[in-house]
C-alpha cells in the first residue's frame, strides 16, 4: 500500500512541474504596501545565451488594491552594464470591478508579459529592479505608498520559438 503511495505521488510531481521555467522569484512589500522609490531587485546568472526567453512580472494583489490598472517602471540592467528601461501598465480589474488573476479569497495573483523572446547576450550577472510608478489624474506627483500589492515577482521561461 506504501508503495502505491509513493508512485502516486512521484507521477503527481513529474506532471506538475513546468519543463520551460528556468527561473521564479517573489518577494514581499511591506506590509502590503509599496513605496514609490522602494525598487524591488532581483539578481539571476548562468542564463543560456543562445535560446531565447520569455520574462514575466508576477504581481499579488488584495482587496486594499483601488485601481484597476498598474503603471511599472522595470530596469533590466546586463553584465556588461547596459540598463533597459520600461515603463509598462497593466489592467488589474475589468470594468466592473473584478479582478483579474489568479486565486481563490482576496488575493490574486497577475502574471504579466514583460519581455518575450528575449535572447541573453552574455553570460553573467542580470539585474531586474521593479518600481510601482502609479500616479492619481492630475497630479504630477506619484503615489508615495501603493496600497494593496502584497507581493512582486518575476519569472523567467524557455520560449518555444
Amino acid at each position: 500500500m506504501h508503495r502505491i503511495y509513493m508512485v502516486t505521488l512521484f507521477c503527481f510531481i513529474l506532471t506538475g512541474c513546468d519543463k520551460t521555467m528556468e527561473i521564479s522569484e517573489y518577494k514581499a512589500t511591506d506590509s502590503g504596501k509599496w513605496k514609490r522609490d522602494n525598487g524591488i531587485g532581483f539578481s539571476f546568472s548562468e542564463m543560456d545565451t543562445i535560446g531565447s526567453h520569455n520574462m514575466f512580472i508576477n504581481i499579488r494583489n488584495d482587496n486594499r488594491y483601488p485601481y484597476n490598472n498598474l503603471f511599472l517602471i522595470a530596469e533590466l540592467a546586463a553584465p556588461d552594464g547596459n540598463i533597459t528601461i520600461d515603463t509598462l501598465e497593466y489592467e488589474m480589474a475589468k470594468t466592473d470591478g473584478t479582478w483579474l488573476g489568479k486565486g481563490y479569497g482576496s488575493v490574486k495573483e497577475n502574471k504579466l508579459w514583460y519581455k518575450e523572446n528575449i535572447v541573453f547576450p552574455s553570460s553573467g550577472v542580470y539585474t531586474l529592479t521593479i518600481y510601482q510608478a502609479m500616479r492619481r489624474n492630475g497630479n504630477v506627483e506619484g503615489i508615495e505608498e501603493l496600497e494593496g500589492i502584497t507581493d512582486v515577482g518575476f519569472e523567467i521561461s524557455k520560449s518555444n520559438q
